[in-house]
């Protein structure tokens, strides 16, 4: 039964200390956060985009047309 429970210890004291697919793991979870504010976000900021690069080249040719 002693052995057991020192095997037993032993493996949770070694799975607490790997940690090599720990950073795998974080970049993994990241980019599902950033793919999914893409998705979430994506046509509402394109929207915008558009129409700030539509009023800005309005402006630009009502200065062209002033000189």
């Amino acid at each position: 039964m002693k052995f057991l429970n020192t095997l037993r210890n032993r493996f949770r004291k070694s799975l607490i200390a790997n940690q090599s697919g720990q950073g795998a793991t974080e970049y993994i979870l990241l980019l599902v956060v950033v793919v999914g504010m893409v998705v979430a976000f994506g046509p509402k900021i394109k929207k915008a985009i558009n129409e700030k690069t539509d009023s800005l080249t309005g402006d630009m040719g009502k200065v062209n047309s002033d000189m």
